[in-house]
This record gives structure tokens, sequence and C-alpha cells, in this order.
């Protein structure tokens, strides 16, 4: 679970809700019209822009903002160095005995272990990240766009509530309830784009570059290990990944590895 995430979402609709709490009647900020106007409409508006695949897909990987257990660099390229020591002393079919949590590090170790050449291991494994990070960035995408849609959405709600209350003028009992969709509508769209779309796409954004840093990591690693380079220049190699600050702190896993 992605606590910034979470509480960040939470957070946002609790201080909303008590401001709305606050003023009076939740019920007066509640009226079915205007959803319907602001989430069915941006929703199907989006849906113009995108497959069906694409669309119902961003929802699944939505759940990556929520849920996503994102190894750490500095962990996963420990863990490189580790099976390049093993590698280097006993071969490379003693890589099979390791238990390596991270599944795309070990699909790479597998191909490995089962004798593919370099340009095999490279295209499978590079074709898996493109794939990943194709997923991410579409499901980005679908909820900005979203985004952009929903305040638009708003805003014709807007207009429609006011058409109907300027038709009704003779009519006061008709007014209260245009009005209530006429600043309803801008009302949902603001909150649904600013406090749900855009910031989950900004999300799998992030989720798009960590998973993207940790399989580039991983390619690397696996193709210096089936090079038989040595550990130390490996672990010189994979720590250009990370951060300048990281890079002189050397993991308790690579330095126990190293010492036996």
């Amino acid at each position: 679970m992605d606590l910034a995430t979470l509480l960040g979402l939470v957070g946002a609709m609790a201080i909303v809700t008590v401001a709305i709490l606050s003023g009076g009647s939740a019920l007066v900020f509640f009226n079915l019209p205007a959803i319907l106007i602001v989430l069915g409409g941006t929703f199907m508006v989006v849906m113009i822009k995108f497959s069906l695949k694409q669309f119902f897909g961003a929802f699944k990987v939505a759940t990556r903002a929520f849920f996503a257990k994102t190894d750490k660099p500095e962990d996963i390229i420990a863990q490189v160095v580790e099976l390049a020591n093993i590698a280097r002393k006993e071969g490379t079919l003693a890589l099979e005995n390791q238990e390596i949590e991270n599944e795309f590090l070990n699909q790479g170790i597998q191909m490995l272990i089962d004798g593919n050449d370099r340009a095999v291991i490279s295209t499978v494994m590079k074709q898996d990240m493109i794939q990943t990070i194709d997923r991410h960035k579409w499901g980005a995408k679908v909820f900005s766009a979203s985004g952009d849609v929903a305040p638009a959405m708003g805003m014709i709600g807007t207009l429609i509530g006011l058409v109907q209350m300027l038709s009704a003028m003779d009519d006061p009992k008709a007014i209260g309830p245009a009005m209530a969709i006429a600043l309803l509508t801008t009302l949902y769209g603001a909150m649904f784009a600013n406090m749900v779309a855009l910031p989950i796409a900004d999300k799998l954004n992030l989720r798009k570059s960590e998973e993207g840093l940790i399989k580039a990591i991983c390619i690397d690693g696996v193709l210096a290990i089936q090079e038989g380079q040595n550990p130390r220049i490996i672990e010189a190699m994979l720590k250009a990944y990370l951060e300048p600050k990281k890079r002189k702190e050397e993991p308790p896993e690579s330095a126990a590895a190293e010492a036996a």
C-alpha cells in the first residue's frame, strides 16, 4: 500500500468534507444530475480519445498508484553483485539455487542459466521493459485526459443549469434546483480533476520512472553476469543509476558477498 497516495486522497477528501459540514447540511452538495454530467460525461469523452483496451486498462494500471511494491535500486544492485560473485566462483548453473524475489531479475537469470546468448536475453528483457513502461504511459494519459475533460464537463453542466434557470424565471421553485446543477457541476469537475484524476496520472508517471530504473538495472546486471565481468566492475557500473550521495554507500549484502 502506498501511504502517500492513500493519505493524500483521504486527507484531501476529509478537508473538503469538513468545510462542507461546517457550513450546514451536506445534502445540498449532492446532486445526481450534476454527478452524471461530470463523471459520466468525462468518461464518455475520454473514451473517444482512446481505444477500449487503453481506457479500461487504465483503471487496472491505476491500482499501481495505491498498491505497488517497488524494490530499492540499491537492493537490486546488491543482489546482482552477489549473483555475479556466485557465477564467477561456481559458474552460472549455481545461480539456479538462488532465491530471487524480483520477478524481472529472476526471469533474466533463468534465461542466463538456460544458456541463451546475449542478444536473446537483451531482446526479451528490453521488450518486457518497454511493454511495462507503455502500460503505465497510457494509463497516465487516460487519467491526465480525464483531468483535462472534467472541468470542461463541469462548465457544460453549469451552462445547462443557467439555461434551465433563465428559462424558468417565472417559476421560483425551479430556480433553486437549476442553480444547484449550475454550481455543483463546476465543483464536481474541479474536485475530480484536481483531487483524483491528475494526482493519479502523476503517480503513474512516477511508477513508470521507478519501474523503468529497476528494469534497466536488472538488464545491465544480467548481461554483465553473462559476459563474466568482475563483480566490482558490475557494481560500479550499476551504481551509476543511483543518486550521487548513494553511490558511495556499500550495501551490507554486497560487502558480505565479497567477504565470502
